[in-house]
């Protein structure tokens, strides 16, 4: 039977990229567990503090559905670490404001996630670290930058 089987011609990109990115998610939600966060609530955290953004706006570059986002940031209130309050340029707008102490725990989990990251490369030699995050990047924003419609869509990892 095993002798029928297609032979593969290309490296399964897919397993790679899934099975690498998977672990990653896990090793950053044990890191940011220490400090009671989650990657989402790091995300809207940081990104809050750029600029005044909306809960909309956190959520679309967060990658998070409406639901997920309110939980999101219902558990940054419970926790003082952020608020929702009226944007100051648009009355109708509600934005993410982050606390004084929401402001230290993003510096603090940004180390963390930083941390990760750099471990997380670090068994590679520098010039093979350079060239893959450099061809990551020309992926993600170029060939592998935009989904493709689809009758099936494939379903997205959960976070």
């Amino acid at each position: 039977m095993t002798a029928m089987a297609p032979r593969r011609t290309e490296p399964d990109l897919s397993f790679l990229l899934d099975h690498t990115s998977h672990v990653l998610r896990t090793r950053m939600a044990a890191a940011l567990g220490e400090i009671g966060l989650t990657a989402r609530m790091h995300c809207v955290l940081v990104h809050a503090l750029e600029e005044e953004r909306t809960q909309i706006q956190l959520a679309e570059i967060g990658d998070m559905d409406k639901t997920t986002m309110v939980v999101t940031v219902d558990a940054l209130e419970k926790a003082g670490l952020a608020e929702r309050r009226p944007s100051g340029t648009d009355r109708r707008a509600r934005i993410i404001a982050v606390t004084e102490k929401g402001a230290e725990v993003a510096a603090q989990s940004q180390r963390i996630v930083d941390g990760v990251h750099r471990d997380a490369v670090a068994a590679l030699p520098e010039a093979d670290r350079t060239a893959l995050l450099k061809g990551l990047r020309l992926l993600a924003e170029g060939e592998l930058s935009t989904p493709v419609d689809s009758p099936r869509p494939a379903r997205r990892a959960r976070q």
